[in-house]
């Protein structure tokens, strides 16, 4: 059985993809901010302990053995320009906290976990669209986070495939999420559906699939790939 360590597995396109992981048969440790669940581990990524006693738990839950990694949590919180000083400082800190600095971590310890056992893995990055063409005016942290992970993913997959250490990322646009909800309507609503040409936003599901195939399916040698879905409305 195929274990995996999924953040921000309690809503939107983690638990989307905890559901399609799950059908498959793979055994999910989540994490969330804050959780009950028997299969979710509680940590919050503000905090600079956080990830290490994710792990941690994560391993106790899955008998010492984690095959793939999946960095999903995010937060997109706006900061605008106009904030004081301190305020913008620190909405950009937490934001790279959770977004970067915790997938750093956590990455960092599976391809340790696994060059120490000697056995290959798999990480998948949520990352955004935004780290390829940027954000808003008041959403620079969260893009320079995004575009930060994806030159994680890349070096990670330039450094250690000939481990069978796996790499991939994702890239999505806007996704029928509470946050992607909240982002459109403070930029116009509907009205910035005209930058999809696809006419409408993903669904979680549809982001689910992708990461499915990327953590089980996805042939060794697309390690480094970057897959993109945002209803073209970015393509490189």
């Amino acid at each position: 059985m195929t274990t995996i360590l999924l953040t921000g597995s309690s809503r939107g396109i983690g638990a989307a993809a905890k559901a399609s992981l799950e059908a498959r048969g793979a055994k999910v440790i989540g994490q969330a901010t804050s959780s009950k669940a028997v299969d979710t581990v509680p940590a919050d990524f503000c905090e600079p302990g956080a990830p290490h006693e994710l792990w941690e738990a994560a391993l106790a839950r899955t008998g010492g053995e984690i095959d793939v990694l999946i960095n999903n949590a995010g937060l997109f919180d706006p900061n605008p320009l106009d904030r004081s000083d301190i305020e913008w400082l620190d909405a950009w800190e937490d934001t790279m906290r959770i977004n970067l600095t915790a997938s750093a971590q956590l990455s960092r310890f599976a391809v340790r976990h696994w060059q120490e056992r000697g056995f290959p893995g798999r990480i998948v990055h949520v990352a955004s669209r935004a780290g390829h063409r940027g954000d808003s005016p008041a959403h620079w942290h969260y893009a320079a986070s995004k575009g930060g992970m994806l030159a994680m993913h890349k070096t990670i997959a330039r450094q250690y495939a000939h481990e069978g250490i796996l790499s991939f990322a994702i890239t999505p646009g806007f996704t029928d999420t509470a946050m992607a909800g909240d982002y459109l309507e403070s930029r116009g609503g509907a009205g910035l559906l005209a930058d999809i040409p696809l006419g409408r936003v993903a669904e979680p599901e549809e982001m689910a699939r992708i990461i499915t195939f990327c953590a089980l399916d996805a042939p060794a040698s697309m390690t480094g790939a970057t897959l993109d879905a945002n209803g073209a409305s970015y393509v490189r």
